[in-house]
C-alpha cells in the first residue's frame, strides 16, 4: 500500500509540476512591454468612413424614372432650376442637400451650360449662366440688367449687409428713400417723379428677392444675404462711381446699371 501511495504522490507531484509549467508559459496583458510594439503597420490599414451611408436600393419615383441621382439630389436640382436662390434660412433641407450633392449637381448643371454658385459665409446657393460664345448653345437663363436707381439701391443694401457682419438687416421704405436724399440729379428734379423712381427700385429688388417684405409691416423689408454674392467688389466700385456722379447733379449716360442678374 505504501508503494502505491508513493507512486500516486509522485504522479500528483508530476501533475502539479505540469500545472506550474503551464502557468509559467502564460502571458498576462499587464506584463507586456507596449513600448516595444511597432505600431507603424497600422497606418497602412484601410480607413473607414464613419459618415458613409450604406448603399440603398433606389426606388423609381414615377413610371419611366431612370435617374442615377438620389431623390434628394433630384429635388435639390429642381429647386435650383426654378428659384432665384436657395438659402439655409428659407429652406434648410434643400440647402443641405445642395451641399451634400454639390459635385453631382455641378455636373448636371454644367451639361446645361449652368454654374452652381455656393456663397461661403452666407448659406446661399444659386445657378448662373456660363459666359461663352456658342453657335449652337442655348441660354436657359435670361439676363436682367438693373436700372440706375435699382443698382444704386442695391449698392447701399450691399454695403449695409457687409457692415452688419452677417446679421439680419431690417430696413424701412422711408429709410430707403433717405438713401437718395443727397441726390441732385437734374433729370429727376420733380419730387413726384423722383419718389416714383425710388419706389420702382424697391419693387424691382423685391421682385428679385433681394428685398423681402416683412410679414408684420408692409413697409419694412429684410435684405437677403444673396446680395453679397451679386454685388462683387468690382460691381460695388462701378456703382459707387455712378452714385457719386448722380449725387453731384450729373445724369447717367443711360438708365441701365452695371448689375445683371440671371433669371
Amino acid at each position: 500500500m505504501s508503494t502505491d501511495q508513493s507512486a500516486g504522490t509522485e504522479s500528483a507531484g508530476t501533475q502539479s509540476a505540469g500545472a506550474e509549467s503551464a502557468g509559467t508559459e502564460s502571458v498576462h496583458a499587464g506584463s507586456i512591454d507596449t513600448e516595444s510594439i511597432d505600431y507603424r503597420g497600422f497606418s497602412d490599414l484601410p480607413q473607414v468612413d464613419q459618415n458613409a451611408r450604406p448603399p440603398a436600393q433606389r426606388r423609381p419615383r414615377f413610371d419611366g424614372d431612370v435617374s442615377e441621382l438620389p431623390d434628394r439630389a433630384c429635388w435639390a436640382l429642381q429647386h435650383l432650376l426654378t428659384r432665384r436662390y436657395v438659402s439655409a434660412e428659407n429652406d434648410a433641407d434643400i440647402y443641405a442637400w445642395v451641399l451634400e450633392y454639390r459635385n453631382q449637381l455641378s455636373v448636371r448643371l454644367s451639361e446645361l451650360d449652368l454654374l452652381l454658385r455656393v456663397v461661403d459665409g452666407t448659406d446661399v446657393a444659386f445657378v448662373e449662366q456660363a459666359r461663352y460664345e456658342s453657335a449652337k448653345g442655348i441660354k436657359l437663363l435670361r439676363r436682367e440688367p438693373l436700372g440706375t436707381y435699382d443698382s444704386i439701391l442695391a449698392l447701399h443694401l450691399a454695403q449695409m449687409m457687409r457692415a452688419a457682419g452677417g446679421q439680419r438687416v431690417l430696413i424701412s421704405r422711408e429709410e430707403m428713400h433717405g438713401l437718395f436724399s443727397g441726390v441732385l440729379n437734374d433729370t429727376d428734379r420733380d419730387a413726384v417723379t423722383f419718389t416714383a423712381r425710388i419706389d420702382a427700385a424697391i419693387a424691382r429688388l423685391t421682385g428679385l428677392e433681394i428685398l423681402r417684405r416683412s410679414r408684420d409691416d408692409e413697409d419694412s423689408y429684410t435684405i437677403s444675404p444673396v446680395i453679397s454674392a451679386i454685388m462683387t467688389a468690382s460691381v460695388i466700385t462701378e456703382l459707387q462711381q455712378q452714385f457719386e456722379l448722380l449725387a453731384r447733379g450729373g445724369a447717367p449716360a443711360d438708365d441701365t446699371g452695371e448689375v445683371e442678374l440671371d433669371d
